[in-house]
């Protein structure tokens, strides 16, 4: 091979694994947060699951690409672990698409394909024209990647020492490893099966040595998820465990099938003049076979995986850190929206939750003149003040990353809820310290003025329940039911002043209880005017 050769190989994968980036991004920016809809209404059985797995791989050309979106909506709780197996099953046929078009020469005609591509994304106004064409000019730079890397090995037919190896090694491991070792490295199946075709071609490796590094190749590109399942939950890794037990058991099933019977032959009696093809089809017949072989026993290899990999104790919330919000996934897979949106509303209602706490909290210390939780709520304030800064530092470095314009929109939504959410944990702050200067100046307040309180702290509660995260979907009902509780709080505000001055005027309100229940009440009101401001930032993002 000449210097050229050597650096065509390269550039030609830097060019397919590129134009597989693009094309993820393209449906990326095209389905948006849309994807965790599709995925909850076509996973609803095992024969669906499968389908929807495999016309996603077809479409970004990358089953490693796939799986990982898979193992992020796990570990989101997007998706179940039994929902996971249908589409890792999918995912294995969707990924031998690209071995069929690079059988049927595609590769002829990608240049016109990324031409067409391109113009549209340069000339036409239309953002969701431009996202598909996206899609398209990743395809045609995919097989224009292609076809440098068959152009490059074609000299490897002169090297008799190469030729040698490819045709004389017999032990089924050794292939295996080869196809597994290198998929592992440049992680990527769909690349790793097109320069197997791309030697095949040049006629170095008989279809009878080429099966079982293609039978690694299926276990090698399993190394993307393994590493993306680093730090999630065991559900997650679970998700990967089953995408490699899948592929251990068929290449286990398929090589014995190799051994003992002629299927290599077999195969190239279907294409005698065409190995490309004849890889191809060994590709496809591997994934749909294992597939059909273990679609009914996927709620067993679920249950395994649960046995392999079992829950372990739920660890105490002593440091202070993002429970959700995992930050591991490419901004280029598919999917990436959904999972960044769900993560940050799991963040964003764990830290609702939290505020809910402080304020039910710092009402009761005031009713019972109590101060014995005053540490643990300081130490909860301080907890929503970094779950505020972290998941606000989270969506700015999310924010450039190619996103639907909705999910943008969405982006910028919670960036101003988690504000009003941190003001409200403020607003209960202040009422504890409004209950350590009653427990130190003594300024009891009388029955009248505590039972209000308590009236307050219902309120209270309720408007916070109300805006919960589960309550999303219903937006406009949401907002409706806020917007009168807010009025309510204001409506009780002005009561509560006039009753207020009442006592006074009687004498049976004390000066300095007087001052601290005027100020409670003024943080009474800006705590539902906050729950509004959530309320109606939930609206304008549905």
């Amino acid at each position: 091979m000449e210097i050229k050769d050597l650096l065509a190989l390269p550039g030609g994968l830097a060019l397919f694994l590129y134009g597989m980036q693009m094309m993820s991004s393209g449906l990326e920016t095209a389905a948006g947060n849309k994807m965790k809809q599709i995925l909850e209404r076509l996973t609803s059985n095992r024969f669906k699951g499968v389908l929807v797995g495999a016309a996603i791989t077809a479409v970004i050309q990358s089953s490693s690409a796939t799986t990982v979106m898979v193992v992020g909506f796990v570990n989101s709780g997007l998706m179940t672990l039994n929902q996971a197996v249908w589409v890792i099953m999918g995912a294995n046929i969707g990924t031998t698409i690209t071995g069929q078009l690079i059988a049927l020469d595609i590769g002829a005609v990608a240049p016109l394909i990324a031409f067409l591509g391109v113009a549209a994304i340069m000339f036409i106004k239309s953002e969701k024209v431009r996202h598909i064409s996206e899609i398209f000019a990743g395809l045609g730079v995919l097989f224009i990647g292609m076809d440098m890397m068959s152009s490059a090995m074609a000299p490897l037919q002169n090297s008799e020492s190469f030729i040698h190896f490819m045709t004389t090694f017999r032990n089924p491991v050794v292939g295996i490893l080869i196809g597994a070792v290198f998929t592992a490295v440049i992680q990527s199946s769909s690349a790793s099966v097109g320069i197997l075709q791309a030697l095949a071609a040049t006629g170095m490796i008989p279809l009878s040595s080429a099966v079982f590094i293609l039978f690694g190749q299926n276990i090698g590109t399993c190394i993307t998820a393994v590493l993306a399942s680093i730090g999630t939950k065991v559900n997650a890794k679970r998700t990967t465990l089953i995408h490699l037990m899948f592929n251990i058991i068929g290449t286990v099933i398929f090589t014995f099938i190799c051994v003992l019977t002629p299927f290599a032959q077999f195969m190239e009696g279907l294409t005698p003049h065409n190995p490309v093809a004849q890889i191809a089809n060994v590709h496809t017949v591997f994934n749909i076979v294992t597939t059909l072989l273990l679609l009914p026993f996927g709620n067993f290899m679920a249950k395994a995986a649960q046995k392999i990999l079992p829950d372990g104790k739920e660890p105490k919330e002593e440091k202070m850190e993002l429970k959700f919000i995992r930050p591991f996934e490419s901004s280029y897979i598919v999917g990436h929206g959904a999972l960044v949106l769900t993560q940050i509303e799991q963040e964003v209602e764990r830290m609702r939750a939290m505020v809910l706490h402080t304020v039910a909290g710092s009402f009761d210390a005031v009713i019972k003149s109590d101060l014995s939780e005053k540490k643990a709520l300081l130490e909860k304030e301080e907890y929503v003040d970094y779950l505020n800064a972290e998941i606000s530092r989270y969506i700015v470095s999310v924010m450039p990353s190619e996103m639907a314009v909705q999910d943008s929109v969405k982006l910028t939504g919670f960036y101003k809820i988690l504000s009003n959410l941190e003001r409200v944990s403020d607003h209960a702050m202040n009422i504890l310290g409004y209950a350590e200067d009653i427990v130190v100046r003594q300024a009891d307040f009388s029955e009248e003025a505590r039972q209000e309180i308590s009236d307050m702290k219902s309120v209270c509660l309720e408007i916070l329940d109300a805006i919960t995260i589960q309550g999303w979907p219903d937006a406009k009902n949401v907002l409706e039911r806020t917007a009168k509780r807010e009025q309510k709080i204001d409506d009780m505000r002005e009561k509560y002043q006039r009753q207020q001055m009442k006592r006074m005027i009687k004498g049976t309100c004390k000066a300095d209880a007087s001052i601290l229940y005027s100020e409670m009440l003024t943080d009474f009101e800006r705590i539902g005017d906050h729950a509004l401001n959530v309320a109606e930032q939930y609206y304008e993002m549905v």
